[in-house]
């Protein structure tokens, strides 16, 4: 059925256009339900491919047009005159309810949907005012949510007769550029529910077709126009895009459309349309709804590798691939394609490997086809910045992790351990590297100058083999630094080229210094006279080792004032010198680190948020749905000792539920995928209850004696999952 209940489902229009050849027919009687000509779909022509490089034409739309764009515009076509009000529609609609004469109503919906003029007269705020900008669409938006909410309660006649007006408009035979009155209507036409129903998924397919196919400056009025409808209707629009990419890829009913051979511009041309959507969704802050709300999980499906390879080997050219419109992508989805790929590079560097040993008649030992890290507990850091140091040829091979003096053999979970106390030790205040901001709660590069920035480097690719072994780690790094990782997504090839610097504002300063980034928000807004009152330069000073430096953040700056109308300069170069310029050493050895490992294509699919995902996993727990995921071994979900653990685990404090995810996977941290990805397993041990549980964190499983009551498996589980460190017995 419809959005809204419609009880009946109309006639199939999955066989569209009544004939391509054939000019806009009349109406006729407007008081009676319009018939549909249907013709055999199987004898309408394919249309040609539309233009794919959405990113780059995305690129331009939003950097490099002017706000108002001076090419002349086509002259608009006069408008008829139309004068009924949203209150006149909502009383003809009150009043055909109560009586069942939906005449009047039926008359104004096969009028305004008869054409594109027809929709401009109807729903344009003022029909003598252009509104060639793209500030204004100059669209009456709550008129056209009124018309939009009661359609789908009018009679099947009705909305028939909105659908043949619609075909109408798209049969019109165009010639020169599109008018805004053109646009407007494509505007509008978007918003209609009737789209939900996939018996108007043929001409619903036509009109993204011909919105995919505007030129480069009328995307860029869409854009804008498209960010003032409301979240509500914004949400619809692209949950109905996504819903139609969905059932074109895997139909429920497969008759009900036509041949993919013949409608193979579907899926191009509504991801095309998506795409600007999101565009618009990217130039609001805070965006109309989460970035999450473009993902269609549908696409987890598919062969996502394929897809990758296809834009590896083609680009951005005519031939569609889902990796040219990333936002599509759900995280999940990302994760498998940069698993894979990693997977490849390890394969394909441990061959060469392999290769290289043979041809130099040399015996292979398997030890060659792993990046192998020997380390001491009590010398953990240094001992393993020196082994990432030494085997820097051998980073992109599998991470197998040795602690000396222990009998564990790294199945996964010695890799685990490795990571979460190297990270605890490196960023520690002790160690100088990283500072880290109580407000806020996260790290931040230090800018203390020093001669040697390699050891930021080594710190860029332990979290570069994070990702690359599919790792989560527990770092608490700023969404900026994520921007400036990405910043660009692949190493350029001129080393001159500048690394890691990215647009920063006063809300990335926020996430990191809130204190000093609300004095500067007062500094903008102060009324007062700031040259007088505040007596500041465009100079900084910053304490390294004691000792109080200055620093101009533009040329001889000392000597210029801040003043009311140079303070918005001041405090963007502020921002900038703090996140850019005073750690941009650190910055670009850890950059260089982390691509070192994970230099892919992958990387341009992600957005910053994306990566820290990758890196971090998620720190919400939800044992709850730990427990439904959960696999069993030697116990059934219904014995007594399962009962008793889950009632025990669910009331653990957060701090205790983390030491227990700890104890049994070697990471306290969620996967992308949730705790379903864990493959979580309770296994019943064969031992005494007076033994505490054991844990494989190589196969994230869990060892449970069959204690006899709560009590005793609540003290038994915390005494094991509060010393959990190390491998093995002593």
């Amino acid at each position: 059925g419809l959005e809204g209940g419609a009880k009946s489902q109309f006639s199939t229009f999955s066989n569209f256009i009544t004939t391509i050849n054939q000019k806009k027919e009349g109406i006729g009687n407007r008081d009676s339900p319009p018939q549909l000509v249907i013709p055999n779909i199987k004898t309408v022509r394919d249309l040609p491919p539309i233009c794919l490089d959405v990113r780059q034409k995305q690129r331009m739309s939003l950097e490099t047009l002017p706000q108002e764009l001076k090419a002349p515009f086509p002259p608009e076509p006069s408008l008829p005159i139309r004068t009924k009000t949203v209150k006149d529609f909502q009383d003809d609609v009150e009043k055909s309810k109560a009586s069942g004469d939906w005449k009047a109503v039926h008359y104004f919906y096969s009028t305004t949907f008869d054409s594109f003029l027809e929709i401009n007269a109807a729903f344009k705020k003022d029909t003598s005012s252009p509104f060639n900008t793209i500030e204004d669409s100059g669209i009456d938006a709550q008129f056209v949510d009124a018309v939009y909410d009661a359609l789908l309660n009018t009679p099947q006649d009705v909305q028939k007769s909105v659908l043949k007006g619609i075909i109408n408009g798209l049969l019109q035979e165009w010639t020169g550029p599109r008018t805004k009155d053109d646009l407007r209507a494509y505007c509008i036409l978007l918003q209609n529910p009737q789209f939900s129903n996939t018996s108007t998924y043929v001409i619903y397919a036509h009109l993204l077709r011909q919105i995919a196919a505007l030129t480069e400056a009328d995307h860029h009025f869409l854009v804008h126009w498209s960010k003032k409808i409301s979240q509500r209707r914004f949400k619809q629009v692209v949950d109905r895009l996504l819903q139609f990419i969905s059932l074109r890829l895997f139909p429920a009913k497969p008759e009900e459309f036509p041949p993919m051979v013949k409608c193979s511009w579907w899926i191009p041309s509504a991801t095309k349309v998506l795409a600007l959507f999101n565009a618009a969704n990217s130039l609001i802050s805070p965006p109309i709804i989460s970035y999450t709300d473009f993902y269609n999980s549908t696409l987890d499906h598919i062969d996502l590798m394929e897809e990758y390879h296809n834009w590896q080997c083609y680009g951005n050219s005519h031939r569609f691939s889902f990796c040219q419109y990333p936002f599509i992508i759900s995280i999940a989805a990302k994760k498998v394609i940069i698993q894979r790929d990693s997977e490849q590079q390890m394969i394909s560097i441990a061959r060469q490997s392999l290769v290289d040993k043979v041809s130099r008649r040399q015996k292979p030992d398997m030890n060659m086809l792993f990046l192998n890290v020997k380390v001491r507990r009590t010398h953990l850091v240094s001992d393993s910045l020196d082994e990432l140091a030494r085997k820097r040829a051998d980073l992109k091979k599998k991470l197998k992790v040795t602690f000396l003096g222990e009998a564990g053999l790294d199945m996964g979970g010695l890799t685990k351990e490795w990571f979460l106390l190297l990270i605890r030790q490196i960023f520690h205040p002790d160690y100088g590297m990283f500072t880290y901001h109580k407000d806020s709660h996260c790290h931040w590069f230090s800018s203390f100058k020093c001669d040697n920035y390699s050891e930021f480097r080594l710190v860029g690719a332990l979290m570069g083999l994070a990702v690359y072994n599919s790792i989560t780690l527990d770092i608490r790094f700023p969404p900026c630094c994520y921007k400036k990782l990405l910043s660009p997504p692949i190493v350029p090839c001129d080393h001159n080229t500048l690394v890691g610097i990215c647009d920063v504002t006063l809300d990335d300063l926020f996430q990191i210094m809130p204190e000093l980034a609300h004095g500067l928000n007062e500094l903008l807004s102060y009324e007062g006279n700031v040259e007088e009152d505040f007596y500041s330069t465009f100079q900084v000073f910053q304490e390294e080792f004691g000792v109080i430096k200055s620093y101009n953040l533009k040329p001889n700056g000392d000597k210029i004032p801040v003043t009311n109308q140079n303070r918005k300069e001041y405090v963007q170069l502020y921002v900038d010198f703090l996140l850019n310029k005073s750690i941009y050493k650190q910055f670009a050895a850890f950059y260089y680190g982390f691509h070192s490992v994970c230099a892919s294509y992958a990387l341009l699919l992600l957005r910053p948020e994306e990566v820290e995902i990758l890196v971090c996993g998620s720190p919400e727990l939800d044992m709850s749905a730990l427990q439904r995921s959960t696999q069993y071994e030697g116990y059934q979900k219904t014995d007594p000792t399962i009962r008793y653990f889950w009632d025990v685990v669910l009331g653990f404090s957060l701090d205790l539920q983390k030491k227990l995810l700890h104890f049994a996977t070697g990471s306290d941290r969620v996967p992308v995928g949730g705790m379903a990805d864990l493959n979580f397993k309770i296994s019943k041990s064969e031992t005494s209850t007076n033994w505490l549980p054991v844990a494989h964190t190589c196969f994230n499983q869990l060892c449970l004696p069959p204690y006899k009551n709560k009590k005793e498996l609540k003290q038994k589980l915390i005494i094991g999952i509060s010393n959990a460190e190390g491998f093995g017995l002593e």
